[in-house]
């Protein structure tokens, strides 16, 4: 349940909603749909937080790791009944973290925490990370804003990259190349394409730049 907590990025209470038809396989995500606090079933927190989660490979691998049961609570405690948050962290989460050394005990909600952070530095894009943990694009970029700057380096290299090739795509078709190519093009031999290097300068690596025949600048 911890490793799918920190794969999927649920809130505590949504975690401990689960059931196991909420677990879509073939489309390869997790419906949550409800949330278990304070003893009872209620509505997801907000209208976002109604939403489907993709699954990667770590929550899947943890999901083969349940024993096979016909309850329908995904993850039940040992009486087959919902896990309750305070006696979950009071008995299990709190001593597990003491006996591994770690100082300063962490909350269940860092796993919530975790899987933003991993997103957003694997260059997921913000508003899928928003989707996914159902919470406002607003809340992600206060939280865990100072995580965006390498997208943000990505992003600016990826329209550097763009540009260059434009401007290289009207160079080839203002100095008159395309109508020599037009004019040529009843020769019925097939033509080399002019492959030319762009400046490294304004690009993250060196690219080739191909002007396509039959595409206007």
């Amino acid at each position: 349940m911890v490793v799918f907590g920190a794969a999927t990025g649920l809130r505590p209470s949504e975690l401990f909603g689960l059931e196991q038809h909420d677990v879509d396989r073939q489309a390869g995500v997790i419906y949550v749909r409800r949330a278990f606090a304070n003893g009872r079933i209620k509505q997801t927190k907000t209208r976002l937080s109604t939403r489907a989660v993709p699954l990667q490979a770590k929550a899947v691998e943890a999901l083969d790791r349940l024993p096979a049961s016909v309850n329908p609570i995904l993850f039940p405690n040992a009486r087959g009944g919902r896990v309750d948050f305070r006696v979950f962290g009071r008995r299990h989460w709190r001593p597990a973290q003491v006996a591994a050394g770690i100082d300063p005990i962490r909350g269940l909600y860092d796993l919530r925490h975790t899987y933003a952070t991993f997103a957003l530095r694997a260059g997921v894009p913000v508003f899928a990370v928003s989707r996914f943990i159902g919470s406002s694009i607003a809340m992600i970029d206060r939280h865990y804003g100072h995580l965006a700057r390498d997208s943000r380096e990505h992003a600016v290299a990826l329209m550097d990259a763009l540009a260059l090739e434009r401007a290289v795509d009207a160079g080839w078709t203002l100095n008159g190349s395309r109508a020599n190519a037009l004019s040529n093009s009843d020769s019925g031999r097939p033509r080399r394409r002019n492959l030319r290097r762009g400046d490294a300068r304004w690009t993250p690596k060196l690219v080739l730049v191909a002007p396509a025949d039959n595409e206007s600048s």
